[in-house]
């Protein structure tokens, strides 16, 4: 453990809780430097729990844990780790700015970083409001800002857009393509999966506090499969009748007036000049590209758990 290939080491980390709660089982999970990695799980997961562990705010039950190379809690760790988990906690009377100025007491910085971070979430204007007056979303952004006071080389944000509207879900997320560009890691994890799919370098998804994959956006779509073809012709009904007569079609469905093809997409030209030679004409042909959505939703659906660990991996922990 401790290698400097990686920002984030977890071997074999467990965390139980008394009553039987097995929040995270034997979770194996490393995210190299100067990523911006994704880490999605339905509620319950062990997301939270993991994240908590981190930062030392949670122990392991049993495993090992490095970050930056250091165990997490430890004053080496936290100087060079900034972290937003679960829903931030200012004082209402303050302001965005007091609330700040009070935090870079503990972190050991300038006051100037204030300003800084203020203008990194897009919070300049309302600084001097009374925390108490912000929308959840102008609460999420402080929470992040707070986590950018002392420039960390590992970023921790639990569900960073949380509230926000569409602008600033998009100010979020250029910030974190900003952040992963200038070489620090930022660990995200997000229900919002379009947002996971245009910053995340790399995913890791966890059910049920198990790694259950590992890989890009693009390695876990290809995970289902890409054995589809969408095809649309006229007449449909004749298109469809010599596509079921060709020996690699394995299935063809009507939906809303296309073709959905079940067959390897390298048989796309082959299955163009079947169905001209047939005088059908074809305005669209093209693979089937499945989504992250798809692909998370398979790879945590229910009859994939292990029925033996279902009565031990229970609770609320994400």
């Amino acid at each position: 453990m401790g290698n400097d290939r990686f920002a984030i080491e977890l071997h074999e980390v467990t965390k139980r809780y008394p009553g039987g709660i097995t929040a995270v089982d034997a979770l194996d999970l490393r995210v190299p430097p100067g990523q911006v990695f994704g880490f999605l799980g339905p509620n319950g997961a062990g997301k939270t729990t993991t994240m908590r562990m981190l930062v030392g705010l949670v122990r392991p039950t049993s495993g090992r844990i490095r970050v930056l190379g250091q165990p997490p809690g430890t004053p080496a760790e936290l100087a060079r780790v900034g972290a937003l988990i679960e829903s931030p906690a200012f004082y209402p009377h303050l302001s965005g700015v007091d609330n700040l100025r009070l935090a870079v007491r503990y972190a050991g910085v300038s006051d100037s970083a204030v300003d800084r971070v203020l203008a990194e979430v897009g919070l300049t204007g309302r600084g001097h409001s009374p925390f108490r007056t912000y929308s959840l979303g102008m609460k999420q952004r402080l929470g992040v800002a707070a986590a950018l006071l002392k420039e960390p080389s590992l970023l921790i944000l639990d569900e960073p857009t949380n509230g926000l509207d569409p602008a600033g879900v998009s100010e979020i997320r250029e910030l974190l393509r900003t952040l992963g560009r200038r070489g620090r890691t930022v660990l995200l994890s997000s229900h919002v999966l379009g947002e996971v799919e245009q910053v995340c370098d790399r995913i890791a998804v966890i059910d049920r506090g198990r790694l259950v994959a590992d890989g890009t956006p693009n390695e876990l779509r290809a995970a289902l499969g890409d054995g589809a073809l969408l095809i649309a012709a006229d007449p449909v009904d004749k298109a469809a009748a010599c596509l079921r007569d060709h020996p690699g079609v394995r299935a063809v469905a009507v939906v809303d007036g296309r073709l959905q093809v079940t067959a390897d997409p390298s048989l796309a030209a082959a299955l163009n000049r079947l169905l001209v030679e047939a005088d059908v004409d074809v305005r669209e042909l093209r693979p089937v590209r499945h989504s992250l959505e798809e692909a998370f939703l398979e790879l945590t659906a229910p009859e994939r758990a292990d029925p033996e660990r279902e009565t031990t991996t229970t609770g609320g922990s994400r």
